[in-house]
């Protein structure tokens, strides 16, 4: 799949912002399964600093500092990126829950790929024994890793309700599990504290869901903003395994990644300090467009 991407952000100020700094995060990169064909990032006004780095994760961050007086900050992000597919797993084939538990807490890996970085609470993810029992549902003793977590991918998707209105970007993960109502970020969330609950590495995913769906198929939740779902560690051979709670889809090629991290603060898309007064609006706009001869994505396969 090829896709052309459109992002455009915008806030508006009540009054005029003399001096701001943002960190931004909304420059796709390479990754395995994913190639960026071509790709611009600009920002209005014109920034005095822009300075891009990489983070732990490998995540582009574009650190900016603007001191022109301004009513509107925005930022436009043009990508073409190619995504490929990994191989189709046998969900009933990965190895036992319990296994996989064992191989995350012993492994000795720093690198930036490591379960060990995923398993335990994080600023956006505390622990829960509420949200830990009601995943342990899904892994009744030597289920498989990947088709205990597909389930429980469903179970999210099956009773929780997509409601924009019901959170916010700080919602804590049990607010929003008690509410059994939230966005892709409450989803993601919670799927990820039930599962470091029982010890299990899972990592946040931010980015892009295509805009237009195939022939015959509803579209995606979520595809008018940034998208986020989450990537489970499934073992050594099977490694990381990409869920989406929100639409209950096994990640293909309908998802390209903006950036990873243990949360969402490691991942938002813009943060920053400004000096002003008076409130702010937010609007976003976002149009992932598939080349031609698009495919759809992977559905769940039955356990």
């Amino acid at each position: 799949m090829i896709y052309d991407i459109h992002q455009t952000t915008a806030y508006s100020y009540a009054h005029a912002v003399p001096v701001a700094r943002h960190v931004v995060r909304m420059v796709p990169v390479a990754r395995p399964g994913q190639r960026v064909v071509a790709s611009h990032f600009a920002v209005e006004p014109e920034p005095v600093e822009w300075i891009e780095t990489r983070d732990f994760f490998g995540n582009t961050v574009v650190h900016i500092r603007i001191e022109t007086p301004h009513t509107q900050f925005r930022v436009r992000t043009r990508a073409r990126v190619e995504v490929t597919a990994g191989p189709a797993l046998d969900p009933a084939a990965s190895p036992a829950w319990e296994a996989v538990r064992e191989a995350a807490s012993s492994c000795l890996d720093p690198g930036p790929n490591s379960p060990a970085h995923h398993m335990f609470p994080s600023p956006a993810v505390p622990l829960s024994p509420a949200i830990t029992d009601w995943t342990a549902k899904s892994f009744p003793a030597g289920r498989p890793m990947l088709a205990g977590a597909i389930d429980l991918m469903r179970r999210i998707y099956a009773d929780f309700t997509y409601d924009p209105r019901a959170t916010d970007v700080t919602t804590p993960a049990l607010e929003a599990f008690n509410l059994r109502a939230g966005v892709c970020q409450d989803f993601a969330h919670i799927m990820i504290a039930g599962l470091r609950g029982l010890g299990l590495p899972a990592a946040y995913v931010s980015g892009f869901l295509r805009t237009e769906p195939p022939p015959g198929k509803e579209r995606l939740q979520g595809a008018d903003a940034t998208h986020a779902w989450v990537s489970v560690w499934c073992g050594e051979e099977d490694g990381w395994q990409g869920l989406d709670p929100t639409n209950a889809l096994i990640v293909a090629t309908d998802h390209v990644v903006l950036a990873n991290g243990r949360d969402y603060s490691d991942v938002a898309p813009i943060g920053g300090v400004l000096i002003g007064s008076g409130k702010q609006k937010l609007s976003v706009e976002v149009d992932v467009i598939p080349m031609p001869d698009a495919s759809p994505a992977r559905e769940p396969e039955p356990d």
